[in-house]
């Protein structure tokens, strides 16, 4: 499904599972007409929870979904068309299958760096492992992994994360930070050490304000591993979204949300913000489409969200 940013159609973020979205009014060969555009693909997955294999085909909802091998594919298919892609993950990585038991996150990382992953963020499952288990298979993972609202500077694993990094795709500059959830509570402390848990909503406006007016990115993206909602006054995606500035794209993890459409959110100066989650196990990956004119400025977008199954690749 397609939706266009000049269009939104604003609901209520009061009804459940809402989502602000429209047909895109435009022809499939808009950007064609448009061909001083820049198009920026973003790929992206979350909450992979070691799920290398496809789902076995035992009767289960999701039986002969995902598989490494085949997001594999199709990412090597759509980047051999795509002149500017970001692939990205939001955290989650680790536990879930005999595969973390036995590789400790090994397996994980190396097929990710073999997809060609530009970043990610790390989840809570990620240090289950511990700090010294993720300190061990980080040397696997060639590609950066970025936290703003983690201080591991008294632990092994000072200097090992960076808050953001910029990515340069034609004329575009693109900054890409990480925000996590709480650990207390979901991660013990003989597992996550002495790392500190910064306010997310006060590093995501320092982050974002550093990479748009310092930095002077075109478009920014965050890394979220806090969840889509919550009942409760917890710090979500949402509440992320409607107490920031700066943000373009909040690409979320932990909660397992499928959404079938990104949802768009205002921010604290009534700018769009646009929120997307793909669920769990690798079933899906997150397909964003981005046109930008010559003067940088967004002027389309088309969201799609693909199966992984057999029927999906070749």
């Amino acid at each position: 499904m397609s939706i266009n940013r000049r269009v939104f159609i604003k609901r209520s973020l009061q009804v459940a599972g809402a989502a602000a979205l429209s047909q895109l009014p435009l022809s499939a060969s808009a950007y064609n007409d448009h061909p001083e555009w820049t198009k920026l693909m973003i790929l992206h997955t979350n909450d992979w929870h070691s799920r290398v294999e496809p789902f076995p085909m035992d009767g289960g909802k999701y039986q002969g979904f995902g598989g490494a091998a085949r997001r594999a594919a199709m990412i090597r298919d759509i980047r051999a068309n795509e002149e500017h892609l970001l692939l990205l993950d939001s955290g989650d990585i680790f536990q879930g299958t005999p595969y973390f038991n036995y590789f400790h996150g090994e397996l994980e990382f190396k097929l990710m760096s073999y997809m060609g992953y530009d970043a990610a963020t790390i989840g809570n499952h990620d240090f289950d492992a511990g700090l010294e288990g993720l300190q061990k298979v980080l040397p696997l993972a060639k590609f950066p992994f970025l936290t703003a609202n983690y201080d591991f500077s008294e632990t092994i694993l000072k200097d090992a994360f960076k808050p953001y990094k910029i990515f340069k795709k034609g004329p575009l500059r693109i900054g890409v930070f990480g925000i996590n959830i709480e650990l207390k509570g979901l991660v013990s402390e003989a597992s996550c050490g002495k790392t500190k848990y910064l306010d997310p909503l006060e590093k995501a406006n320092e982050i974002a304000t550093h990479l748009k007016l310092d930095k002077q990115c075109d478009f920014i993206i965050c890394l979220s591993h806090l969840g889509y909602k919550y009942d409760n006054n917890k710090v979500s995606d949402l509440v992320l979204a409607q107490n920031t500035r700066y943000i373009d794209l909040i690409l979320g993890g932990h909660t397992h949300t499928f959404l079938d459409v990104p949802d768009i959110v205002r921010n604290l100066e009534g700018r769009d913000v646009m929120i997307n989650q793909v669920g769990w196990a690798g079933i899906n990956l997150g397909k964003l489409e981005f046109y930008f004119d010559k003067k940088r400025k967004l002027k389309d977008v088309k969201a799609h969200t693909v199966i992984i199954s057999k029927n999906t690749i070749g």
